[in-house]
């Protein structure tokens, strides 16, 4: 979060076009770039996706790099891959770009996916344990994640943290008035359900352009650009592990309908159990239903008379032209990447 960031930089922005809302398609998306493990999270979450009977398919936004023998084994999970290109960080932005925030501007191209009505927005480290189709049924023109929480050190940057301030619990530390205003709400951007619109990509892509730079690229980005209509989401819709230990008064454990292992070391594909807070019984139940989900033969696609997943429809022609390529010096990403 980046509180000293103006408010009238984002003026006029964050709404939502409604010129395609009475066309209903629906979809889940994640996006996958590169050719590294991630696409073991992707078939993860086809796979869980398909053990709660979710009615609608998952999309694919593939950046190029992603290899053909990996768009292969998606496809035969049932996904739907959709080509995409890079959105490189504005120059200004220079000086965070981080090797693995860089690469996550692109996720700002599932704007211009019109040909769904509404999408929910999964990260690759995310798992789903119970049906949440019922979130796209929510009101249109509203902005839907789950807040997040600012006790871990990736946030040392910011000022809640300095003085010990979250949003999860508000009256634990209360925020000073002599500080102003307490920060607008901040969800977290690994969860969340929207609506592409070309009218509202366009915008995103040139408010970007003139977007002070932030430490966490798009997700304190799409955090201003949508600050007016973001609604919450209950903590089960995307439970981040670290909330494990910093807010389990918050939610039940036994009702998360929605993890995200994005905590240090708990990628379930990765997990040796030797990392901070990663011997816990919850971590490792948790690790444990991800595997039991991708394990599960009985979840691969069963596909009928040969009939293949839906081919891609988008090409690098339909899409806006990326920004040009800037001279980038890379720093490591935070442990929580």
């Amino acid at each position: 979060m980046a509180p000293e960031v103006p408010v009238d930089v984002f003026s006029g922005s964050g709404k939502v076009s409604t010129m395609n809302a009475g066309y209903s398609r629906r979809a889940y998306i994640t996006f996958l770039a590169g050719n590294g493990d991630y696409v073991e999270g992707v078939i993860g979450l086809a796979k869980g996706l398909r053990k709660v009977k979710s009615a609608y398919p998952l999309v694919v936004a593939a950046l190029p790099d992603v290899p053909e023998d990996h768009r292969d084994i998606l496809r035969s999970q049932g996904c739907i891959i959709r080509e995409i290109e890079p959105i490189y960080p504005p120059e200004n932005q220079v000086q965070f770009a981080m090797a693995y925030y860089v690469i996550n501007y692109s996720k700002l191209r599932i704007w211009n996916f019109e040909e769904y009505s509404k999408m929910m927005y999964l990260d690759a480290d995310v798992q789903v344990f119970d049906n949440i189709d019922h979130l796209f049924d929510n009101p249109d023109g509203y902005f839907y994640a789950v807040m997040d929480c600012f006790c871990e050190k990736t946030w040392s940057h910011s000022r809640q943290y300095s003085i010990g301030y979250c949003q999860q619990c508000p009256d634990r530390v209360k925020w000073p008035p002599e500080m102003g205003p307490p920060p607008p709400l901040y969800f977290n951007a690994g969860m969340y359900v929207f609506q592409p619109s070309c009218l509202t990509y366009e915008n995103l892509l040139q408010t970007l352009q003139v977007t002070p730079p932030t430490p966490f690229a798009e997700q304190d980005f799409l955090n201003m650009y949508f600050q007016k209509i973001y609604k919450p989401l209950p903590l089960e819709y995307n439970l981040v592990l670290a909330m494990l230990w910093r807010h389990p008064e918050n939610f039940e454990f036994e009702k998360v309908k929605v993890a995200h292992y994005c905590a240090a070391g708990s990628k379930p594909w990765r997990f040796t159990g030797n990392e901070v807070n990663m011997d816990r019984d919850d971590v490792k139940i948790l690790v444990a239903k991800w595997w039991d989900i991708y394990n599960d033969k009985s979840l691969d696609l069963k596909v009928e008379n040969n009939t293949p997943p839906e081919e891609e429809t988008f090409s690098k022609t339909t899409l806006m032209a990326s920004v040009p390529e800037p001279t980038i010096s890379y720093i490591s990403a935070p442990s929580a990447a």
